[in-house]
């Protein structure tokens, strides 16, 4: 039975590359301390948000879904990034576990053409990476790069390969000789050089074979990718990894990707993740495979009350390396080396451990969105995503229904956890609370109930027992009223859910329900902290058709939403103008886009803009020039 790496036992051990000023920005917030500093994920360059901080994996979604997301949902809950399925030519499977069409089978590589995949055309695939773009939201391609296919077949393009045979692209002499299994995860050599599962490894140590995999990546960013996880990248040397990253940024110029590893490191194994931080001047990330293993500890039948000290003191590599997941594609199935995680069949426990990650200041966070299958048997844990008789994936888009096809849990369903409202919601908290990378003040009841603050930004109760949670809690929050935003949906001022007041002194009552939770940050102040009027000028020069727009980083500049962005009237030949009730006394930063008739979008280039509103009542102007 051949299997992608994915699907080993042991064999498996996702913002593009960081903007400079960002990251200095990024790490002059950080505070100091046991936690380590702060990671960021910065938007795309359009819409250089150092606010945007966490990303989600849409397993399997087909390209047209994962655009028409980007538009109606991450890019209005500020999401950074989506980590889509691998999109290259791959191994069309009809039998054996999971049959027909595995979700594996992606993971087995026929060629670096994108003409078709399960999840679309090329055309497709490159109009969602920009509509994502439109929308502030970054595409992160799942690379697999370190083999091919196994045996002999028939591709989802309809062409065939052999054994050490890619025609136009891979021959006998691009694989690793002689051919040998992996079977000794105690002899890097065996573990890099050998062959996952029967797959055909290549020869990373080849130019010619390197080259091609660069020329494929290069492509990638040459569409607007923005970054890559590379699958299996354990089984790839640190040399070999080196020059092929080294190789793309280069020629990649100002566009360079941001790259995050697939490494596990199981203990006594020859290869670990450290052996990969110094990658790219040490500017790749590594999937954190432990982080999701202690949450499992601790949210299913440990105790909250310790995750007091939950980092790296607990064997964690260092939060700044550090991508960090409650689970992913394969440990929801129990691949890739085993041990237990949380996963959505959890029920509200799923719920509660990724509030707790997006809260929690550690690593730069990756959301799962899965579809439904049993865990029973190794034919159940392979099934693929709910697809059509010809093997194209059903996606939860189709049909031109007005909402996606979401929360079924019956198989052959789409799953959707990051459209669970405690958990989508969180994603605003996380980027509220980037500025302050601390916890603070701490409460737990010895037991399974805990809460805890982000300095003066915000504060989450976790309540993992079976009665309600209902106390007044010491906060370091600013006075004033909040949105619950587990209990209800923060827009525009405007909360659907429970409204929590903080007094002057910064306690607010709380209840968190049986086995739930209420969450408040500075981000969802429902009176706003008082308002003013800020005017916007700029001088401008605009084409044909052309108009002036305005976004930014708050509720009233439409959170960096092209779709949604505030148009500016003409006030001179370039002078164009608006004027925006804001909250008050706030830091806030934005950028000026131009729209012709047909909604194609320009971004002015460079740094967001930044100014601080006036007082409650004030009035400013600002003026700019746009040239």
């Amino acid at each position: 039975m051949f299997h992608s790496p994915c699907a080993t036992a042991q064999g498996r051990a996702r913002p593009h590359r960081f903007f400079s000023t960002l990251r200095r920005t990024a790490f002059a917030l950080a505070a100091a301390g046991a936690l380590g500093a702060a990671p960021w994920a910065a938007g795309p360059a359009q819409a250089q948000s150092s606010a945007r901080t966490a990303f989600v994996q849409l397993f399997e979604w087909k390209w047209t879904d994962v655009a028409r997301e980007c538009e109606s949902y991450l890019g209005p809950k500020g999401f950074a990034a989506v980590q889509v399925s691998p999109p290259t030519e791959h191994a069309w499977i009809t039998n054996g576990d999971g049959a027909p069409y595995p979700w594996w089978m992606r993971y087995q590589t026929v060629s670096y053409n994108l003409d078709r995949s399960r999840s679309g055309t090329r055309a497709e695939f490159v109009d969602m990476v920009q509509r994502c773009k439109a929308a502030g939201v970054g595409i992160y391609v799942d690379a697999v790069i370190n083999h091919m296919a196994s045996g002999s077949g028939t591709s989802s393009a309809g062409r065939g390969w052999r054994y050490h045979d890619f025609p136009g692209l891979y021959g006998p002499n691009d694989f690793h000789s002689p051919v040998c299994a992996i079977n000794d995860y105690n002899n890097a050599d065996n573990v890099q050089n050998c062959e996952l599962s029967y797959l055909q490894d290549l020869n990373t140590g080849s130019s010619y074979v390197r080259g091609k995999i660069s020329d494929y990546l290069v492509e990638m960013v040459t569409l607007g990718v923005k970054g890559f996880r590379i699958d299996a990248a354990k089984h790839i040397s640190p040399a070999d990894l080196t020059a092929i990253i080294d190789n793309v940024n280069a020629r990649a110029g100002g566009n360079q990707p941001y790259w995050f590893l697939e490494v596990i490191g199981a203990a006594g194994e020859a290869v670990q993740p450290h052996h990969y931080y110094g990658l790219s001047g040490s500017q790749v990330n590594i999937t954190e495979f432990g982080y999701g293993k202690q949450l499992y500890g601790k949210f299913n039948g440990g105790r909250l009350a310790d995750l007091r000290s939950f980092g790296e003191s607990w064997g964690l590599m260092p939060s700044s390396k550090a991508v960090a997941f409650v689970d992913n594609h394969d440990k929801q199935r129990g691949h890739a080396g085993g041990g237990s995680y949380i996963t959505y069949h959890y029920g509200a426990t799923y719920d509660l451990a990724n509030i707790f990650m997006l809260a929690w200041p550690y690593g730069y966070p990756a959301l799962m969105s899965s579809y439904a299958f049993n865990r029973s048997s190794t034919y159940d844990t392979s099934f693929g995503p709910p697809h059509y008789g010809d093997g194209a994936t059903r996606g939860p888009w189709d049909g031109g229904v007005p909402s996606p096809a979401c929360f079924n849990q019956s198989v052959g369903g789409w799953v959707c956890e990051h459209r669970w409202r405690g958990i989508g919601n969180m994603v605003g908290f996380r980027n509220a609370t980037l500025a302050n990378w601390t916890v603070t003040d701490w409460w737990d009841n010895g037991n399974n109930q805990i809460a805890f603050g982000r300095g003066n930004a915000g504060f989450v109760v976790i309540n993992k027992e079976g009665g309600a949670l209902t106390r007044s809690f010491k906060t370091s929050l600013p006075a004033g009223q909040y949105c619950d935003v587990i209990s209800g949906d923060y827009s525009n001022g405007h909360c659907s859910g429970t409204v929590a007041t903080v007094d002057g002194g910064g306690n607010v009552t709380l209840t968190a329900p049986p086995n739930g939770a209420a969450a408040i940050h500075i981000g969802a102040r429902v009176d706003g902290g008082g308002s003013a009027s800020q005017t916007f000028q700029v001088s401008a020069g605009t084409a044909s058709g052309q108009s002036v727009y305005l976004v930014g980083n708050q509720s009233s500049l439409a959170n960096w939403s092209p779709a949604a962005a505030i148009a500016l009237a003409r006030s001179g030949t370039d002078s164009w103008r608006a004027t925006v009730a804001m909250p008050a006394n706030s830091r806030v930063e934005y950028k000026y886009i131009k729209k012709d008739a047909t909604g194609n979008v320009t971004w002015e280039s460079g740094s967001n803009r930044l100014l601080t509103t006036p007082s409650a009542g004030g009035s400013a102007t600002t003026t700019d020039s746009w040239k």
